[in-house]
């Protein structure tokens, strides 16, 4: 490849290229990095703030990572998992923040408790065992429980005015958890890697991706025509855009992957009273036969300095795989190897195509009876409809080789063709920091056992488990916290 070939081309301007392109410019200084967006500015499409509900995903509250056992009793592994992951993403925050790479925490994370909250006797007993399963884990030891209103109610407010007495109900607190505008995130973490030397191009949506020797050729429309550009080695980070490019890339990883595109809306309101009544992010459990992604929460936002309530999500249809994007994004996403798993994905989500009927023909009345199981005094007047961002289901197979649906986040890397993308959504930009350092971990496996040290400066838990040991877990927890002003714990 020629001189004017760029190390590391980005494409999409999100959370998890920003946050790769800061890990490279700190491990290969000398490294080029060319960023291609397709709108006219970074973080406009997943990432923005009003696109997600900004919750700094830990486990602390979404019971839908927990999973029943055989036997009886839950399964919280992927709750610690998660936990750790997000405290990896911290520490790099912290390291960034200390060094001035980013600017006064409260730009993009403000302390925000989580609320885990039911109602119902089976909810209440389901609850109760979530919170005893988690409380002797190091990271969960200071979650509380009650099932009293009145403490609840201090929590927050609007949990409990309004509500029949004597109704059963329950919460878990924990006080050290965060609201993330990522979309303020992700402008500054590209702010500074364009200020170290990267290339942003916006207004350049990547239409192909060929092989060029042992590396890249991008091409690209810009406003006045198409364009090639030649790069080493090429990160998809796309959001739902990834899927198509991974697909034209011609990769074997990339086989049998298919994506179902879900809309989404909140409700919000910035009406000062109800949003004080409410100052955390309360999760609670999906209705029986709603998918996990339909898991009712009501979270306390504050973006560009003015705080918010939103509630969701309300999820929809939409062929769509971006908000910017084509109609016409899943039928190009149909390929040979994955039509099958698409198709047996349709005959097995029977609860999810009803789920989503259900949601696109509901009424403002149903949406808001849906809000008031959580806040029961919610005032119609004083709630808004806005859209949300675009997600994209994972389609994959499953051990039998089936079609599956995957509601996680998938890395798809191709290490012998110098090539990775990142396809699914939440808890996405939480993880997006220890995602990232396995992708460079599997990328790159020369390079990485060189890279370990000035990664542990960044990371200092790299490699290891905080949840193994409780005091050095709160070491980092409470170091971390003080420099991002976030609760101490």
């Amino acid at each position: 490849m020629g001189s004017g070939t760029t190390d590391v081309a980005l494409i999409g301007a999100g959370i998890m290229s920003a946050t790769l392109g800061t890990l490279i410019q700190h491990l290969e200084p000398d490294w080029s990095i060319e960023i291609f967006e397709s709108l006219d500015g970074a973080a406009q499409e997943s990432s923005n703030a009003w696109h997600n509900a900004g919750t700094g995903h830990a486990g602390f509250c979404e019971l839908d990572y927990a999973t029943p056992l055989p036997g009886g009793g839950l399964d919280v592994s992927k709750s610690i998992a998660i936990n750790e992951q997000f405290h990896v993403t911290r520490q790099l925050w912290s390291a960034l923040v200390t060094r001035g790479e980013l600017p006064t925490a409260s730009a993009f994370v403000n302390p925000t408790p989580h609320l885990a909250f039911v109602t119902g006797a089976e909810q209440v007993s389901l609850l109760r065992t979530w919170y005893e399963a988690l409380r002797s884990q190091p990271l969960f030891a200071n979650l509380h429980y009650s099932d009293d209103p009145a403490q609840i109610g201090e929590w927050s407010r609007a949990l409990v005015e309004g509500r029949t007495p004597g109704e059963p109900i329950a919460a878990t607190y924990e006080a050290s958890g965060t609201d993330v505008d990522y979309g303020a995130l992700t402008r500054a973490l590209t702010d500074a890697l364009v200020g170290r030397g990267a290339r942003l191009h916006l207004r350049r949506r990547v239409t192909d991706l060929r092989r060029d020797g042992d590396g890249w050729m991008i091409e690209h429309r810009t406003p006045t025509g198409v364009a090639t550009s030649p790069a080493r080695f090429v990160f998809v980070g796309a959001g739902g855009g990834s899927l198509r490019l991974l697909q034209r890339s011609g990769i074997p990883e990339a086989n049998g992957f298919g994506g179902f595109p879900v809309s989404g809306k909140f409700l919000r309101t910035r009406t000062p009273e109800v949003v004080d009544a409410h100052p955390v992010k309360a999760y609670g459990l999906a209705e029986k036969g709603v998918p996990g992604l339909g898991a009712p929460h009501l979270d306390h936002r504050t973006v560009d300095g003015e705080d918010s309530l939103l509630f969701g999500p309300f999820a929809g249809f939409d062929p769509r795989f971006l908000k910017a994007g084509s109609r016409l994004d899943l039928f190009r996403s149909i390929r040979p190897g994955n039509i099958a798993p698409m198709l047996t994905v349709a005959k097995d989500n029977f609860d999810l195509l009803k789920y989503l009927i259900r949601e696109i023909t509901a009424p403002r009345d149903k949406q808001m009876l849906a809000l008031r199981k959580l806040m029961p005094a919610a005032v119609d007047a004083d709630w808004e409809m806005i859209d949300a961002g675009k997600r994209v289901q994972v389609i994959g197979r499953n051990e039998r080789g089936h079609g599956a649906l995957q509601f996680g986040t998938e890395l798809v890397i191709s290490p012998g063709n110098n090539i990775a993308g990142l396809l699914g959504a939440s808890p996405g930009a939480s993880t997006a920091v220890p995602v990232m350092i396995r992708l460079l971990q599997e990328a790159f496996p020369d390079q990485y056992q060189g890279w370990t040290h000035q990664l542990r400066e960044l990371v200092p838990s790299l490699g290891r488990s905080m949840n193994t040991d409780e005091a050095w877990a709160l070491e980092i927890r409470r170091a971390t916290a003080e420099t991002l002003g976030l609760a101490g714990v």
